[in-house]
């Protein structure tokens, strides 16, 4: 016997649950005939009576009230979800996946800007370089590190990075006292690779015509958060964007190598979901504020480096990585 009939089941519910058909049918907005008609076909398709009818009154036979505790508790707890998931769509609560060095040196100041303006958010905020599985965890968006383009996914470009050479002071003098051509110095400086980046200085070095520099890196990480403390310690030279330290170029503890390199743009930070969370109004609120925020940024890096001296390029990535 297949199984019954749902539309089937939810009109005998409410039958019995509200005692009549006009009670229901006006549940559950159609016609009376509409609600008799999906009675009549239920009890053909099991066989049995599920009414008594007596003149305009029913009562539940003996297998109608069997179905009746079962549907109705079903249907009580089918309600009690939807409603639920409802109250959690209009809800200000946001699970949101971040990649380690971006959510500690981007994302983490910035909260603090949210919270005043969205007191009555509630943000979990997970730090993992894995991208979600949306189909099978519980995150509502992901701020990841691409290139983007993400198959089947709804994906906005937040943070534009901009990436150029930076090393501490003191490691600069060094490398000044070794020659005042930058490419020179670059020959012998030690160079800290962050290995998940997606402009690294094996494609750097030659983009700039440089050779002979030291392509056996002393020092590679896969956080760029620790690629920069190195370098802020005067262990060598980071390739690495004003996205992850703009704070440190603000204050002084790296500087930019050289005006004579150009800087590359590159749009690498998307906001990313399935297009049905873009429904929820809190993902939309947030997805808005943190795109405004970033392009915000950008812009504020952009200038700071522009004022001094410097040429930015925006590429979308580089040219040995995409095949061309």
């Amino acid at each position: 016997m297949p199984d019954p009939n749902l539309n089937s089941m939810s009109h005998f519910e409410a039958v019995a649950r509200l005692g009549g058909v006009a009670k229901a049918a006006e549940e559950l907005k159609v016609s009376p005939s509409a609600v008799s008609q999906q009675l009549r076909l239920l009890e053909h398709q099991l066989g049995v009576k599920l009414f008594r009818r007596e003149k305009r009154h029913l009562s539940l036979t003996i297998d109608g009230e069997r179905l009746f505790q079962t549907t109705t508790q079903a249907f009580e707890s089918i309600r009690e979800v939807r409603n639920a998931i409802m109250r959690q769509r209009e809800s200000f609560q946001l699970s949101i996946r971040v990649s380690p060095s971006f959510g500690e040196r981007w994302l983490a100041p910035r909260l603090a800007e949210f919270s005043k303006e969205n007191p009555k958010w509630e943000l979990r905020v997970d730090a993992t370089p894995n991208f979600s599985d949306f189909e099978t965890e519980v995150i509502d968006l992901d701020l990841r590190y691409g290139d983007g383009g993400w198959a089947g996914l709804y994906s906005d470009c937040v943070v534009n990075d901009l990436i150029l050479p930076m090393c501490s002071p003191a490691y600069l003098q060094e490398l000044q006292s070794i020659s005042a051509d930058p490419r020179e110095q670059l020959r012998h400086a030690r160079l800290i690779d962050s290995a998940k980046a997606y402009f690294r200085w094996d494609y750097w070095l030659p983009r700039n015509g440089i050779q002979g520099a030291r392509m056996t890196y002393p020092y590679r990480f896969d956080r760029s958060s620790m690629s920069l403390q190195l370098a802020k310690d005067s262990a060598g030279v980071v390739l690495e964007s004003t996205s992850i330290a703009f704070g440190d170029l603000l204050d002084g503890s790296v500087v930019p190598l050289s005006t004579e390199f150009e800087v590359i743009e590159f749009p690498g930070y998307w906001l990313v979901c399935p297009s049905r969370h873009m429904n929820r109004r809190a993902v939309r609120l947030f997805s808005a504020w943190v795109s405004k925020v970033g392009k915000r940024d950008t812009e504020v890096a952009r200038d700071f480096l522009l004022e001094r001296g410097f040429r930015t390029n925006l590429e979308r990535r580089p040219h040995f990585l995409s095949g061309e």
